[in-house]
């Protein structure tokens, strides 16, 4: 059922110029990593150095996610490769992800809905609450499950083909994979509501403007920022990512004596690292760079 996938890529604020590796560049980089998780054939990835690219591979189904794709997830992002930095969430074809594949629904009890949720769940609570920073690159459809799967990534770069939608309502359902949760947190309940009751189609720019992506480039220019976006954090001090994902969430929904707190225990630890020291003392020595419009 799975084997090795280590296929290489298809050919913000403001729009990046920044272009994916070539294929040769990327093989060339991959022949000298340690080798790549099994996934299963709906999951593809590959190596820039210390960015993984995570690429749903079912465009004929628009990227629907059916229970081996998010168990695949799941195995990704419980173990990703020791030395990975960061992670791209990308997709083939037209569409980000046009949610569950309905076809794999079945005449199951109460029980089995409530079980297959939690399983949807604890997969999406690897990629938020996991070891790596995930960017996710949103395209055409990000509707129903495929909203949910990009609410998990930390940072989401939005082409302007990208809609967004929640069409429960419409077919019987209620969402299930943690969109009651995430989604209200980015925009609000009211808005949610609104998408769900009314079954409102929201589009890129309206997207970001209601906080659903935190860029928007031109189209085709997803995957370059967010690998642009990417080495950057992989750049970063690994106890100031770790910090970010682990207790920067729990710090905002902690009461606020709780949270300064754990604020000031974060920031005691992070500063007495070692790596930390090495990069104060390189920019008091003016050997970093200043903060500056880029």
């Amino acid at each position: 059922m799975t084997r090795p996938a280590t296929h290489p890529a298809p050919a913000a604020d403001r729009p990046s110029t920044a272009t994916a590796p070539t294929s040769a560049e990327a093989s060339v980089a991959a022949a000298s990593l340690p080798p790549l998780p099994a996934l299963p054939p709906s999951l593809r990835v590959e190596r820039h150095g210390p960015v993984a690219v995570l690429r749903l591979a079912r465009p004929a189904k628009r990227n629907a996610l059916d229970d081996a794709t998010v168990l695949g997830l799941e195995a990704f992002f419980a173990a990703p490769p020791a030395d990975v930095r960061a992670v791209v969430l990308d997709a083939e074809g037209d569409h980000f992800c046009a949610g569950l594949d309905l076809s794999e629904l079945s005449e199951s009890d109460t029980f089995a809905g409530l079980r297959h949720s939690r399983m949807w769940h604890r997969a999406f609570s690897r990629i938020e609450r996991g070891d790596v920073p995930v960017v996710a690159v949103l395209k055409g459809a990000v509707v129903g499950g495929g909203l949910e799967l990009a609410c998990a990534a930390h940072i989401r770069v939005a082409e302007p083909s990208t809609f967004y939608a929640l069409p429960e309502g419409q077919r019987g359902l209620f969402v299930g994979g943690g969109a009651s949760v995430r989604v209200p947190r980015l925009i609000g309940v009211h808005r949610m509501a609104d998408m769900m009751l009314t079954g409102r189609v929201v589009d890129a720019a309206d997207g970001q403007a209601l906080g659903l992506s935190q860029y928007l480039t031109g189209a085709g220019e997803g995957l370059g920022h967010a690998l642009e976006l990417a080495g950057r954090i992989a750049d970063n001090a690994a106890i100031s990512n770790f910090a970010v994902l682990q207790a920067l969430p729990r710090i905002a929904q902690a009461n606020p004596d709780e949270g300064y707190l754990l604020e000031s225990l974060m920031a005691a630890v992070a500063s007495g690292s070692d790596e930390a020291k090495t990069r104060m003392r390189a920019f008091l020595d003016g050997r970093a760079g200043k903060v500056g419009r880029s």
